[in-house]
């Protein structure tokens, strides 16, 4: 394992993936145990840590990109702010850069929310609507991170527009 394979198996995973720094050293964690078979040594941890930097210093890895393209998918399919902050810090993502893409996103509750249900098509947006589902749509919603009157409103609006 020399510190240009490991450089090659970064450039290779990133011509496919955008990663996080943490993610990055992960990835290339899990390739040094399947090819070295036991835990990497000292030496093998620097030369991961020097190519994460390296990459991070040209610019191919950038937490705060990462974390507001993540962010803004994330939204767009309807996830709450709750939701959308434990998967980024999943990604290895530190608090403060979590909190920075989401006061810059800004996301409204309600209507994530409301694009939750229709994507599920819960409540109001299913096919035919049923009131005696109400009780399970609302603890979906709170299984996907929204507040009780954020869902709450998810349902209550008026028919499916």
């Amino acid at each position: 394992m020399t510190a240009a394979y490991l450089e090659r198996a970064a450039l290779a995973y990133l011509e496919r993936y955008a990663s996080s720094r943490a993610n990055l050293r992960a990835v290339l964690l899990r390739k040094a145990r399947r090819r070295g078979g036991a835990a990497p040594d000292g030496d093998l941890l620097l030369a991961i840590d020097r190519v994460v930097e390296t990459a991070a210093r040209s610019g191919l890895v950038d937490d705060r990109l990462y974390a507001e393209a993540k962010l803004h998918g994330l939204l767009g399919r309807g996830a709450s702010a709750r939701s959308a902050r434990a998967r980024l810090a999943a990604k290895g993502l530190e608090p403060d850069t979590i909190a920075a893409a989401l006061a810059e996103a800004a996301p409204d509750e309600f209507a994530q929310a409301r694009r939750y249900a229709q994507r599920r098509r819960l409540g109001p947006f299913r096919a035919i609507p049923d009131a005696s589902r109400r009780e399970r749509d609302l603890a979906a919603l709170a299984r996907a991170g929204f507040s009780y009157r954020a869902a709450a409103a998810a349902l209550d609006v008026e028919e499916a527009e």
